[in-house]
């Protein structure tokens, strides 16, 4: 081959070789003359020896950890109601709206949205976000919008990009096991701050700032919150806003149920209120519209004063690279899910999500040894198990496995979140079930409940 790549005989356009049989370019040089190569040095390895990555080792889903592990035999004789799953269509009675499937269908049948798009997503989809999103006190562009495959994807490159082996980042404490999961994996420390429970599940402002320090990379603010099911209010935002902008710790905000309120709240964004914090906000189709299974997530970049630059932005466009994530489909259809879907779906949601909420607070609230936690959000309520009234059980853990066994009613033991003795409620169900679960919660309580020693000393006075 001559320089210009191209195969001739003249000698002279060929390069010479430095006397190990590679040419002074590089590149091996190919002939009949065995002798030309060296010989190839014998492996190291006398033995298969092939063994998971460190990465590997390290993702654990605390979740399934505990899981996997609990013993759940169902009674027989009762039928499995399943509190424990965050996903709103697993019984059937939250259905999208048919303006969403109407978008899908036009996206499928236009032929348009088959091949790859950009690893960042169509720029009209992620113009139609940036539109939907955009405020006064938080203006969004397309170039400010990264579409991924589901708001966990989005969390995943939040955290990659903003965090190195080595740092530490602030997680809520409970809050959602996949924060923990991706960090671990990644050699990042985890530190998680209180929320309190008596305080409709906000921050404990001194213990999160007591937690920060030269090696924290991020902080974690979920709201509407899974698993409590709290709104932070506006002044609680902003106290939270105050303790990232003294000690300049950018803010990953997982919005995913953004909107996802009770009527008589409201749930500003995070960059809505921020004035100086850089705020990467994560979100997706997956609840409020409810279509998890889409896998259509999105990472809003709202970066003020100019704080992360055109690095972060940089470093979200390679990691998005590594794989192409939002499903094309989808994208192609996003727009019109976006401007569509009529208010009248959202309010239908919101409507049943309060009911069987204020159904299970009201129901549980009078079962002794339980304290149950009025959620204003979301998806979940959380429930306090005094467990020294329930001596039979170590743990939250033995108590909801052994309800399971009892009842066949499966809570999803807190643990999971990193906070032990209190249980986690999906109210997506029908409210039927709901009413039949918290009737067998309450004989099931009832059939354990023992009074504590100091109790009984109390009534003989």
């Amino acid at each position: 081959m001559n320089e210009n790549g191209v195969r001739g005989n003249n000698p002279a356009s060929t390069k010479t070789l430095n006397g190990t049989g590679v040419m002074e370019n590089g590149f091996h040089h190919v002939n009949g003359n065995v002798s030309s190569y060296p010989a190839k040095a014998k492996s190291r390895r006398q033995r298969w020896d092939v063994k998971p990555s460190e990465m590997a080792n390290n993702t654990l889903n605390p979740i399934r950890a505990i899981v996997d592990g609990m013993k759940l035999t169902p009674n027989p004789e009762k039928s499995m109601i399943a509190l424990s799953i965050g996903d709103p269509t697993v019984f059937g009675n939250l259905p999208t709206d048919d303006a969403v499937l109407e978008a899908m269908k036009d996206a499928i049948t236009s032929q348009k949205f088959n091949g790859y798009a950009p690893s960042v997503g169509y720029l009209k989809s992620r113009q139609a976000l940036a539109n939907f999103y955009r405020c006064p006190e938080a203006p969004l562009e397309a170039e400010d919008v990264i579409l991924t495959s589901g708001c966990s994807q989005a969390i995943d490159l939040a955290i990659s990009v903003l965090c190195n082996a080595g740092d530490n980042i602030l997680v809520p404490c409970p809050g959602f096991s996949l924060y923990k999961t991706l960090a671990v994996s990644m050699g990042i420390k985890v530190k998680f701050y209180n929320l309190q429970p008596e305080n409709s599940w906000e921050a404990n402002l001194q213990h999160l700032e007591s937690l920060i320090d030269e090696r924290t990379s991020c902080l974690i603010v979920t709201n509407p919150s899974n698993p409590c099911g709290s709104v932070f209010s506006k002044k609680h935002l902003q106290k939270i806003l105050k303790v990232a902008s003294r000690h300049c710790v950018p803010i990953l905000a997982d919005e995913i149920y953004s909107d996802m309120v009770f009527p008589g709240c409201t749930s500003p964004s995070m960059a809505s209120l921020s004035s100086d914090v850089p705020v990467l906000s994560c979100g997706g189709l997956a609840k409020r519209w409810l279509v998890p299974g889409w896998r259509m997530g999105w990472i809003l970049i709202h970066d003020r004063n100019n704080i992360f630059g055109s690095e972060i932005r940089q470093g979200l466009v390679k990691l998005s690279q590594r794989i192409l994530g939002a499903c094309s489909i989808v994208q192609g259809a996003l727009e019109c899910i976006l401007n569509n879907t009529p208010q009248s779906f959202f309010n239908s949601t919101i409507s049943f999500l309060k009911s069987n909420a204020e159904i299970c607070f009201s129901e549980l609230s009078t079962i002794p040894g339980l304290n149950p936690v009025m959620p204003s959000g979301a998806m979940y309520l959380m429930v306090g198990i005094e467990m020294d009234h329930f001596p039979d059980f170590k743990n939250d853990v033995d108590f909801t496995e052994q309800l399971v066994t009892e009842q066949s009613v499966f809570c999803l033991p807190a643990s999971a979140f990193e906070y032990p003795n209190f249980f986690r409620i999906v109210v997506t169900v029908p409210e039927e079930m709901m009413v039949e679960a918290c009737a067998r919660i309450r004989e099931f309580c009832q059939h354990h409940y023992r009074s504590c020693s100091r109790d009984s000393n109390d009534l003989d006075q």
